[in-house]
C-alpha cells in the first residue's frame, strides 16, 4: 500500500467519488485520530495548527479534513502553504471543495507537497452540461453491469441530476440485474419518479407540433409536481403563454430579415435559445400564434376563476335542528301585551284575544285570561 502524502486537495462535481475518496483516507488513518474543519469557521492557520497539534493518544497517523475551501481567502492559502514547507510526519491535510480549479493557487500549493484528486462529470460536447446520462452508464460499467442509453436516460429523468441519488438508484438497479442487461422496460418499473420534469421537454414538442409529445410532457409535469392539477395546469398555461409570446416575437424579427443573432441581441437571451425559437416560429403561421395566444389566455383566465370561485357547500351555514329561530325565542321570553303568559306563537297576539284553537306550543293548560268573559251588570249577577 501507497505511503500517504502529506496533503490532499479533492473537488469535481462528481460528489460520490468525492465521498469515497474521502472515505479511503478515513478508513486508512481511523476515525478516533480524524479532525473535521469547516473553511467557513476555520481559517488556513487553524488547519496548520490542527496539523502540528499532538492528540490526546499516541497514534501513527492523523487526519485534518477541512471541508468548503473554495470559502478561503489568499491570507489562508498562504498559511497552508507555509505550513506545507516543513509538514508535520503525522499530520494529513485533506482539502475538500467544489470546483476548484486545477490551475487555481491552493491547487498549486498542495501539488507540491501532496496530490490534486479531481472527479468531474463528463460534460456534453466540451460545454459546462454535465453529460449525466454518460456518467450513469461509465457507474454501471463499473459495477460489470450494461445498461441501454436510453435507459440510462431515462433513469436520469426520474430521479434528477442529483449525481448521489443516482448513485443509490445505480446501487440498487446493479443489485437487481445480477449481471444481466438493464432496459428502458426495466428503470421505468423500478425506479421511481421524483424529479421535476423539464419545461423544454413540453416547449420543444410544441415547437415540433407534436401533440402527443406535448400530453405527455404535461403529464409528467403533473404527476411529479405534488401539487393539484388545477394549479399544475395554471403553470403549464402560463408557461406555454410566454413561449409562444417570445415565439411570437421571433415570428416578426423574422419577417423584418433580422438574423437570429440580432434577434438575440435585441431580446437580450442566449443565441441558442433564439436560433431555436426562430426555428419554431417556422412551423406555424401567424395566425396560428396570435389564435394560440388568445386560446391559452381565455384558459388561464376561465382555471383562475374556477380557482377562486367558493364551492358551493363550503360557506353554506349549517341548519339549526330542533331548535327554534333566534328571533322567535327572543319573542317568546317577552311576556306578551294582553297578558301575562309566554307568547303563543299566534300573529294576532297582542290586537285581541287568543281563541283556544290558535294556541302555539308555548300555550298554558290553564284557563286563557284573554278570553272573553261576559260582564256582570245587576246586584242580581245576571248578565249584560
Amino acid at each position: 500500500m501507497a505511503e500517504l502524502l502529506s496533503a490532499y486537495l479533492i473537488t469535481g462535481t462528481d460528489r460520490p467519488k468525492v465521498t469515497r475518496a474521502l472515505r479511503r483516507l478515513r478508513d486508512r488513518v481511523g476515525e478516533d485520530a480524524t479532525e473535521t474543519l469547516n473553511a467557513s469557521e476555520s481559517s488556513g492557520e487553524d488547519a496548520a495548527a490542527s496539523c502540528n497539534a499532538l492528540g490526546l493518544f499516541a497514534v501513527e497517523r492523523r487526519l485534518v479534513v477541512v471541508e468548503q475551501v473554495e470559502r478561503w481567502k489568499a491570507p489562508d492559502v498562504k498559511a497552508v502553504q507555509e505550513y506545507l514547507r516543513k509538514p508535520a510526519p503525522t499530520s494529513v491535510l485533506a482539502l475538500l471543495g467544489e470546483e476548484v480549479k486545477r490551475d487555481s493557487a491552493l491547487a498549486k500549493v498542495v501539488a507540491k507537497a501532496g496530490e490534486v484528486l479531481v472527479y468531474d462529470i463528463p460534460t456534453v460536447s466540451r460545454g459546462r452540461k454535465a453529460d449525466l446520462p454518460k456518467w450513469v452508464e461509465q457507474q454501471f460499467r463499473e459495477r460489470g453491469i450494461v445498461i441501454d442509453h436510453d435507459a440510462a436516460r431515462a433513469l436520469v429523468e426520474l430521479a434528477g441530476d442529483n449525481a448521489d441519488e443516482l448513485t443509490t438508484e445505480v446501487d440498487k438497479l446493479s443489485t437487481w440485474a445480477a449481471g444481466e442487461r438493464i432496459g428502458e422496460r426495466e428503470v421505468a418499473e423500478l425506479v421511481p419518479a421524483r424529479a421535476d420534469a423539464p419545461p423544454f421537454d413540453l416547449t420543444d414538442a410544441w415547437g415540433r407540433r407534436d401533440v402527443a409529445a406535448v400530453l405527455a410532457a404535461s403529464e409528467r409535469i403533473v404527476e411529479r409536481s405534488g401539487d393539484s392539477p388545477r394549479d399544475v395546469f395554471l403553470r403549464i398555461a402560463g408557461l406555454i403563454t410566454n413561449h409562444v409570446t417570445r415565439v411570437r416575437e421571433c415570428q416578426a424579427l423574422d419577417a423584418e430579415g433580422v438574423p437570429p443573432a440580432a434577434g438575440a441581441d435585441r431580446l437580450k437571451r442566449n443565441r441558442f435559445y433564439v436560433q431555436k425559437l426562430y426555428e419554431q416560429a417556422r412551423n406555424f403561421s401567424e395566425e396560428e400564434l396570435g389564435d394560440a395566444v388568445i386560446r391559452l389566455a381565455a384558459a388561464g383566465y376561465r382555471a383562475s376563476s374556477s380557482s377562486r370561485a367558493p364551492s358551493s357547500t363550503s360557506h353554506a351555514r349549517p341548519k339549526r335542528r330542533g331548535r327554534a329561530p333566534r328571533r322567535a325565542r327572543r319573542r317568546a321570553s317577552r311576556p306578551a301585551p294582553s297578558c301575562a303568559r309566554p307568547y303563543c306563537g299566534a300573529s294576532h297576539h297582542g290586537k285581541r284575544p287568543c281563541p283556544p284553537s290558535a294556541r302555539g306550543r308555548g300555550a298554558s293548560s290553564r284557563p286563557d285570561p284573554c278570553r272573553r268573559r261576559p260582564r256582570l251588570g245587576g246586584a242580581d249577577g245576571s248578565a249584560s
